[in-house]
């Protein structure tokens, strides 16, 4: 299951949050349901919505502004496509282009999605050293990009079109 938008009461995503979370907010009158799943509905004893897909807080959170992305394994995964950098592949691991044995970092820039049998070949090299060029360069997210991710949005295509907008 995906999980669920948050936005703030002025339409500016926030967050992503679990569907359970989505549904508790939506229940104790902190959110209204903004988008909900075409066919899903969340049921109870004396309860029965529509589970939620993008939700709006009632009251306005003021939150500082992030200029990056936080780095995460999935994150690496959902931006590469879950593709491998060296073969094209389906990839179910994040390999380090500089190893950390070598003093490579966990960031955005060094990392990209591997498949298991090009990440052991590779080892404790860099792509140069082990003769296997990458593909694609690594890039760094924005964090509205970062947040398309993590909504399971492989490309803006599938996302409504004033979402797309304000979080661009």
């Amino acid at each position: 299951m995906r999980d669920t938008l948050v936005l703030n009461a002025s339409f500016e995503p926030l967050s992503t949050v679990t569907l359970n979370r989505a549904v508790v907010l939506v229940l104790q009158d902190k959110a209204v349901v903004e988008q909900a799943h075409p066919e899903l509905r969340m049921r109870g004893a004396e309860v029965d919505i529509p589970a939620p897909r993008v939700i709006r807080l009632c009251r306005y959170v003021r939150v500082p502004f992030r200029r990056q992305a936080p780095w995460s394994r999935r994150g690496v995964l959902v931006r590469d496509r879950h593709r491998c950098a060296y073969c094209g592949s389906r990839a179910t691991t994040v390999d380090h282009v500089v190893p950390r044995s070598r003093g490579g970092q966990d960031t955005w820039l060094n990392t990209v999605a591997s498949c298991a049998a090009d990440n052991h070949r590779k080892a404790d090299r860099t792509p140069e050293q082990a003769g296997m060029p990458l593909l694609w360069e690594p890039f760094e997210p924005t964090p509205a990009d970062a947040m398309l991710f993590a909504l399971g949005a492989d490309d803006r295509a599938s996302l409504p079109e004033w979402l797309v907008r304000d979080a661009a």
